[in-house]
Protein backbone atom coordinates (compact mmCIF):
# COMPACT_ATOMS: atom_id res chain seq x y z
CA UNK A 1 0.00 0.00 0.00
CA UNK A 2 1.37 3.44 -0.90
CA UNK A 3 1.93 5.37 2.33
CA UNK A 4 1.13 8.79 0.91
CA UNK A 5 -2.36 7.60 -0.06
CA UNK A 6 -3.29 6.97 3.57
CA UNK A 7 -5.07 9.13 6.16
CA UNK A 8 -6.27 11.81 3.77
CA UNK A 9 -9.30 14.10 3.90
CA UNK A 10 -11.46 14.64 0.82
CA UNK A 11 -13.05 18.10 0.81
CA UNK A 12 -15.93 16.98 -1.40
CA UNK A 13 -19.27 15.19 -1.11
CA UNK A 14 -18.94 13.84 -4.67
CA UNK A 15 -19.56 10.07 -4.74
CA UNK A 16 -17.51 9.86 -7.93
CA UNK A 17 -14.44 11.34 -6.25
CA UNK A 18 -14.89 8.99 -3.29
CA UNK A 19 -15.09 6.02 -5.66
CA UNK A 20 -11.89 7.01 -7.46
CA UNK A 21 -9.96 7.50 -4.22
CA UNK A 22 -11.21 4.16 -2.87
CA UNK A 23 -10.32 2.39 -6.12
CA UNK A 24 -6.67 3.44 -5.89
CA UNK A 25 -6.34 2.16 -2.32
CA UNK A 26 -6.52 5.48 -0.50
CA UNK A 27 -7.84 5.73 3.03
CA UNK A 28 -9.62 8.98 3.77
CA UNK A 29 -12.31 10.83 5.64
CA UNK A 30 -14.85 13.05 3.89
CA UNK A 31 -15.29 16.67 4.95
CA UNK A 32 -17.39 18.50 2.34
CA UNK A 33 -16.40 22.13 1.89
CA UNK A 34 -18.96 24.90 1.85
CA UNK A 35 -17.71 27.56 -0.56
CA UNK A 36 -19.28 30.03 -2.98
CA UNK A 37 -18.68 28.61 -6.47
CA UNK A 38 -19.72 31.77 -8.35
CA UNK A 39 -17.10 32.75 -10.97
CA UNK A 40 -15.36 36.07 -10.47
CA UNK A 41 -15.77 38.74 -13.18
CA UNK A 42 -13.55 37.84 -16.12
CA UNK A 43 -12.33 34.62 -14.48
CA UNK A 44 -11.26 31.96 -16.98
CA UNK A 45 -12.45 28.34 -16.57
CA UNK A 46 -8.99 27.01 -15.58
CA UNK A 47 -8.55 29.82 -13.04
CA UNK A 48 -12.01 29.12 -11.62
CA UNK A 49 -11.34 25.39 -11.22
CA UNK A 50 -8.02 26.02 -9.47
CA UNK A 51 -9.35 28.78 -7.20
CA UNK A 52 -12.32 26.70 -6.05
CA UNK A 53 -10.11 23.67 -5.43
CA UNK A 54 -7.91 25.81 -3.19
CA UNK A 55 -10.88 27.28 -1.34
CA UNK A 56 -12.28 23.80 -0.68
CA UNK A 57 -8.93 22.45 0.53
CA UNK A 58 -8.38 25.47 2.78
CA UNK A 59 -11.90 25.21 4.22
CA UNK A 60 -11.60 21.54 5.09
CA UNK A 61 -8.03 21.71 6.37
CA UNK A 62 -8.91 24.49 8.79
CA UNK A 63 -11.47 22.13 10.37
CA UNK A 64 -10.00 18.65 9.92
CA UNK A 65 -6.54 17.26 10.64
CA UNK A 66 -4.31 15.73 8.00
CA UNK A 67 -3.70 16.47 4.34
CA UNK A 68 -6.91 17.67 2.70
CA UNK A 69 -7.66 17.28 -1.00
CA UNK A 70 -9.70 19.95 -2.73
CA UNK A 71 -10.94 19.39 -6.27
CA UNK A 72 -13.20 21.29 -8.62
CA UNK A 73 -14.18 20.42 -12.18
CA UNK A 74 -15.26 22.97 -14.79
CA UNK A 75 -16.35 22.41 -18.39
CA UNK A 76 -14.81 24.99 -20.72
CA UNK A 77 -16.65 25.90 -23.93
CA UNK A 78 -14.65 28.51 -25.85
CA UNK A 79 -13.56 30.14 -22.61
CA UNK A 80 -17.00 30.05 -20.98
CA UNK A 81 -17.34 28.10 -17.72
CA UNK A 82 -20.08 25.49 -17.52
CA UNK A 83 -20.58 24.43 -13.92
CA UNK A 84 -23.49 22.47 -12.49
CA UNK A 85 -26.78 23.36 -14.21
CA UNK A 86 -29.25 25.50 -12.26
CA UNK A 87 -32.19 23.39 -13.46
CA UNK A 88 -33.20 20.98 -16.24
CA UNK A 89 -33.66 23.84 -18.74
CA UNK A 90 -30.11 25.02 -18.04
CA UNK A 91 -28.93 21.43 -18.48
CA UNK A 92 -30.60 21.30 -21.89
CA UNK A 93 -28.93 24.57 -22.87
CA UNK A 94 -25.53 23.12 -21.95
CA UNK A 95 -26.11 19.87 -23.82
CA UNK A 96 -27.13 21.77 -26.95
CA UNK A 97 -23.94 23.84 -26.70
CA UNK A 98 -21.77 20.72 -26.35
CA UNK A 99 -23.40 18.73 -29.18
CA UNK A 100 -21.21 17.87 -32.18
CA UNK A 101 -18.08 19.64 -31.00
CA UNK A 102 -15.17 19.51 -28.59
CA UNK A 103 -14.76 21.15 -25.21
CA UNK A 104 -12.23 21.12 -22.40
CA UNK A 105 -12.66 19.71 -18.91
CA UNK A 106 -10.45 21.28 -16.24
CA UNK A 107 -10.03 19.87 -12.75
CA UNK A 108 -8.20 21.97 -10.21
CA UNK A 109 -6.44 20.08 -7.42
CA UNK A 110 -5.18 21.48 -4.13
CA UNK A 111 -3.55 19.94 -1.07
CA UNK A 112 -3.78 21.76 2.24
CA UNK A 113 -3.14 21.34 5.94
CA UNK A 114 -3.93 23.65 8.84
CA UNK A 115 -5.75 26.06 6.55
CA UNK A 116 -2.71 26.57 4.29
CA UNK A 117 -2.20 25.39 0.70
CA UNK A 118 0.70 22.98 0.31
CA UNK A 119 0.45 22.34 -3.43
CA UNK A 120 -1.91 22.95 -6.34
CA UNK A 121 -2.25 21.76 -9.90
CA UNK A 122 -4.56 21.66 -12.91
CA UNK A 123 -5.44 18.77 -15.23
CA UNK A 124 -7.14 19.32 -18.60
CA UNK A 125 -8.81 16.80 -20.91
CA UNK A 126 -10.30 17.45 -24.35
CA UNK A 127 -13.69 15.84 -24.86
CA UNK A 128 -15.46 15.33 -28.18
CA UNK A 129 -19.25 15.03 -28.23
CA UNK A 130 -21.12 13.36 -31.04
CA UNK A 131 -24.11 15.07 -32.62
CA UNK A 132 -26.94 15.06 -30.11
CA UNK A 133 -30.45 15.17 -31.61
CA UNK A 134 -32.89 17.46 -29.83
CA UNK A 135 -35.06 14.62 -28.54
CA UNK A 136 -32.04 12.84 -27.07
CA UNK A 137 -30.75 16.04 -25.49
CA UNK A 138 -34.13 16.63 -23.87
CA UNK A 139 -34.38 13.04 -22.68
CA UNK A 140 -30.90 13.18 -21.13
CA UNK A 141 -31.60 16.51 -19.43
CA UNK A 142 -34.87 15.18 -18.03
CA UNK A 143 -33.18 11.98 -16.82
CA UNK A 144 -31.51 13.99 -14.07
CA UNK A 145 -28.15 12.32 -14.59
CA UNK A 146 -26.53 15.68 -15.23
CA UNK A 147 -28.20 17.62 -12.42
CA UNK A 148 -25.16 17.87 -10.16
CA UNK A 149 -22.40 17.63 -12.75
CA UNK A 150 -20.34 20.28 -14.53
CA UNK A 151 -21.55 20.68 -18.09
CA UNK A 152 -24.76 18.75 -17.25
CA UNK A 153 -23.26 15.32 -18.02
CA UNK A 154 -21.05 12.59 -16.62
CA UNK A 155 -18.83 10.49 -18.85
CA UNK A 156 -19.95 7.36 -17.00
CA UNK A 157 -23.51 6.03 -17.06
CA UNK A 158 -25.77 7.34 -19.83
CA UNK A 159 -23.24 10.08 -20.48
CA UNK A 160 -20.98 7.49 -22.10
CA UNK A 161 -23.37 7.60 -25.08
CA UNK A 162 -22.67 11.31 -25.60
CA UNK A 163 -18.86 11.18 -25.74
CA UNK A 164 -17.25 10.13 -29.03
CA UNK A 165 -13.68 10.25 -27.71
CA UNK A 166 -11.34 12.07 -25.36
CA UNK A 167 -7.75 13.28 -25.39
CA UNK A 168 -6.20 13.07 -21.94
CA UNK A 169 -7.10 11.62 -18.56
CA UNK A 170 -10.46 9.83 -18.32
CA UNK A 171 -10.60 10.17 -14.53
CA UNK A 172 -10.19 13.91 -14.90
CA UNK A 173 -13.52 14.01 -16.73
CA UNK A 174 -15.08 11.95 -13.95
CA UNK A 175 -13.83 14.56 -11.48
CA UNK A 176 -10.50 13.47 -9.96
CA UNK A 177 -7.33 12.91 -12.07
CA UNK A 178 -5.89 10.01 -10.11
CA UNK A 179 -2.43 9.93 -11.73
CA UNK A 180 -1.89 13.66 -11.23
CA UNK A 181 -3.09 13.44 -7.63
CA UNK A 182 -0.78 10.50 -6.89
CA UNK A 183 2.16 12.51 -8.19
CA UNK A 184 1.28 15.56 -6.09
CA UNK A 185 0.86 13.46 -2.94
CA UNK A 186 4.13 11.64 -3.61
CA UNK A 187 6.04 14.90 -4.00
CA UNK A 188 4.47 16.23 -0.82
CA UNK A 189 5.40 13.07 1.08
CA UNK A 190 9.02 13.42 -0.06
CA UNK A 191 9.08 17.04 1.04
CA UNK A 192 7.59 16.16 4.41
CA UNK A 193 10.16 13.37 4.85
CA UNK A 194 12.95 15.86 4.23
CA UNK A 195 11.53 18.73 6.27
CA UNK A 196 9.76 16.73 8.96
CA UNK A 197 6.43 18.52 9.35
CA UNK A 198 3.47 18.85 6.99
CA UNK A 199 2.88 22.36 8.28
CA UNK A 200 6.25 23.41 6.90
CA UNK A 201 5.78 21.68 3.52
Amino acid sequence: MTAHLQNLVLASASPRRREILSSIGATFDVFPAEVDETPLPGETPPALALRLACLKAEYASARASGVCIGADTVVDVDGVSFGKPRDRQDALFMLRALSGRSHLVHTGLALASGGAILDRGLETTKVFFGDLPEDEARAFAESGQGDDKAGAYAIQGLGALLVARIEGCYYNVVGLPAFRLKGMLGELAQKIAMEGDVRDA
